[in-house]
């Protein structure tokens, strides 16, 4: 069963994300229980709204965007087998992202997901 995120925070993942989560076997349970850990301090903090989890057993690393306390995005999924981490400028850019997604008004989420761009999880 999904653990529900705070009712002041809302968790999403986006259309690129949810396909490479597809493939990797990783249902929005798992995302759920995940990101109530990032919520408590249980990733590793990449700075400017950057966090890392993993997944499945340690064999994936998800990269969140959270800015402003109150959306998550699920934003990159990769194997662990396949790279050791992001490139400094690629963290850069999840950075000014993060800084992006926080200012994003209610109409803008939902139009994201009307869009199917972003799906809500964990409510």
């Amino acid at each position: 069963m999904a653990v529900e995120a705070r009712s002041s925070e809302r968790v999403f993942k986006t259309a690129w994300f949810a396909k490479a989560a597809g493939k990797a076997e990783i249902g929005d349970d798992e995302l759920c229980n995940a990101i109530r850990e990032v919520m408590v301090g249980q990733a590793d903090d990449l700075g400017g709204g950057v966090y890392k989890k993993r997944l499945k057993k340690n064999l994936y690393r998800s990269l969140i965007l959270a800015k402003g306390g109150r959306n998550w995005v699920y934003e990159f999924l990769f194997a662990k087998s396949d790279r050791a981490n992001i490139e400094d400028t690629q963290l850069a850019n999840l950075q000014r992202l993060a800084k992006v997604y926080g200012a994003l008004t209610d109409r803008q989420l939902n139009e994201l997901i009307e869009g199917k761009k972003w799906m809500e999880i964990c409510r």
